[in-house]
């Protein structure tokens, strides 16, 4: 029997697609690397802050903590591939 999806695991889910869109991550049905596709990334982030608005208050330390830093982790790099910031060129970790 499929484990239950836990809030935690949802919310890395849709990081994890966002950082496919960011091209951080190679293209799961493939392994290959994909370009990024930056409106994707947007969208998947705003769902992101979207769901954290309309939770706030429900979630658990470790939940609120894991989307806190989801997020910052993802605007920072959306940041930083847009021009808003100096890319370093370290690798980018966004999924904790």
């Amino acid at each position: 029997m499929p484990e239950q999806l836990s809030f935690v695991a949802f919310v890395i889910s849709l990081a994890t697609t966002a950082a496919i869109h960011l091209g951080d991550l190679p293209d799961p049905a493939t392994g290959q690397p994909v370009e990024p596709n930056l409106d994707g990334a947007k969208q998947m982030i705003d769902i992101l802050a979207l769901l954290e608005e309309k939770t706030r208050g429900n979630l658990t330390a470790e939940e609120r903590q894991v989307m806190e830093q989801v997020l910052y982790e993802l605007r920072l790099h959306y940041v930083e591939i847009t021009g808003g910031a100096k890319k370093d060129d370290e690798p980018r970790i966004i999924i904790p």
